[in-house]
């Protein structure tokens, strides 16, 4: 057993439970093997030739014994059986942030105290698979430590790309007792990782944002003395615990209107500003082009992500809706703790349309969604590519119905500037701002903060 063990990028295998066939196929001659199986062919055939009983006997039972072992090994499985052996993957932490590390321990062990289990492991090497967008074009290094009853395996991954990508399952290499054959199976299965995108804090808690609020609900926000006090339960952020309160009643209490005031905000996402799916026929790791595009529809879905949450931080309930042609508007998401992870996890199964086309129909559809479930004291905020004529009139409407704010995203690849798409919002009462694509969410806000002011 190697101190190390290497991971690479995912190639396409069988399932992680192969058939007989499968598994007789995977099997490979070692050089002694090749070396015996030709020594025995060569001394059968001279035994016949020369009628030499003890010499065919020979070299047939040589060659048994390699077929015995290719048998053997092909038939055998490792997650069954006396020498049974399992696989646990753990993540620390997960769900994984992009370009974050996260800590990967891997565990193969012995179902139940065996000789036949320890002898598997004792002639066992690993081979962790990962998809590319976890492992880098490098692959990764991995830490092997062996003991009698298991091996552990310890890594780093820095994941490249936000998405679920697979880990696993791990491959494995054996040989027999003899060294005759070897063979590689798949053992255990694959681990999807969920990379969310990165998020920043942004400054919402603003004189610019209060006095927006003011002046489209009329009146003041609520402070903190006209709190009603209500009993504590799971998903509270507990910064509304009200320990005097608490004190008084023997019982966690939380401030039940502190968020009285507050306005909902619906972050609206165009996905034409992100690439469209990888297509799982081709692997590889993506041209540089391809990768400027995938960085800046990144950059868009983290500036959407860190809008979110940072409005979910100052007590707003919120949500995240990407276009699309079919839209169910999601109910919006509070609390700094379960609404983040909600509103993270939502962003991370977010991709590019598959045929620019689609981009007109599906930000018109969303926008008439939203204004069927939307209330005048909600409010919008959308990060969004240059909108074509016949859907830029549904948008803009939206701002006689309530706040509106939008960042716009020129793609490098389109010709259009965002220029026309920014000037008929802002006149019909948005508020714009107009970034380069692979702007900084932290820059982008700030921009449009000074439009808002």
């Amino acid at each position: 057993m190697s101190d190390t063990a290497t991971a690479g990028p995912t190639e396409r295998e069988s399932p992680s439970t192969p058939g007989a066939l499968q598994r007789l196929a995977r099997v490979r001659l070692t050089g002694r093997g090749t070396a015996l199986l030709c020594a025995g062919l060569a001394l059968a055939a001279c035994g016949v030739l020369l009628e030499l009983p003890d010499i065919t006997g020979l070299g047939s039972a040589a060659v048994l014994a390699v077929a015995f072992a290719w048998a053997v090994m092909g038939l055998q499985r490792l997650d069954a059986g006396r020498g049974a052996l399992v696989v646990t993957r753990a993540l620390t932490p997960h769900p994984v942030v992009r370009d974050q590390s996260t800590a990967v321990r891997l565990v193969v062990g012995a179902r139940a105290r065996t000789g036949a289990a320890y002898e598997r492991l004792a002639r066992l090497r690993l081979s962790e698979q990962a998809a590319h967008e976890l492992a880098g074009p490098h692959g990764i290094r991995a830490r092997v430590t062996a003991h009698p009853d298991r091996i552990a395996v310890g890594y780093t991954l820095t994941p490249a790309r936000r998405g679920r990508w697979a880990l696993g399952p791990l491959l494995t290499t054996r040989t027999d007792v003899f060294g005759l054959v070897r063979t590689t199976q798949p053992l255990g299965d694959a681990t999807h990782v969920a990379v969310r995108p990165r998020t920043v804090d942004l400054p919402t808690r603003t004189r610019v944002r209060g006095d927006v609020d003011r002046a489209a609900t009329g009146a003041r926000l609520a402070a903190s003395d006209d709190s009603v006090l209500r009993e504590y339960v799971a998903g509270d952020d507990p910064r509304r615990v009200h320990w005097a309160g608490s004190a008084r009643q023997g019982r966690l209490m939380v401030r039940a209107d502190e968020s009285a005031g507050v306005r909902p905000v619906t972050v609206l996402l165009d996905r034409s500003l992100l690439a469209p799916p990888p297509d799982t026929r081709t692997g590889g790791w993506p041209s540089q082009r391809t990768l400027h595009r995938l960085d800046d529809g990144e950059r868009a879905v983290e500036l959407a992500a860190s809008i979110a949450v940072s409005f979910l931080e100052a007590g707003h309930p919120v949500r995240l809706v990407p276009t699309g042609h079919t839209v169910v508007a999601p109910g919006f998401v509070t609390g700094s703790l379960t609404g983040r992870g909600a509103v993270l996890d939502a962003a991370v199964d977010i991709q590019g349309h598959r045929a620019a086309s689609e981009a007109d129909d599906a930000i018109t559809a969303t926008v008439r969604a939203l204004r069927v479930s939307r209330t005048q004291a909600e409010i919008t905020v959308g990060v969004l590519a240059p909108v074509p004529d016949g859907a830029r009139h549904d948008l803009a409407r939206m701002a006689a119905e309530g706040t509106c704010w939008a960042v716009v995203v020129p793609p490098r690849s389109d010709g259009d500037d965002g220029g026309r798409t920014a000037a008929d919002l802002r006149q019909a009462g948005w508020r714009v701002a107009v970034c380069v694509a692979g702007t900084e969410p932290d820059r982008a806000w700030a921009s449009l903060m000074e439009r808002a002011a």
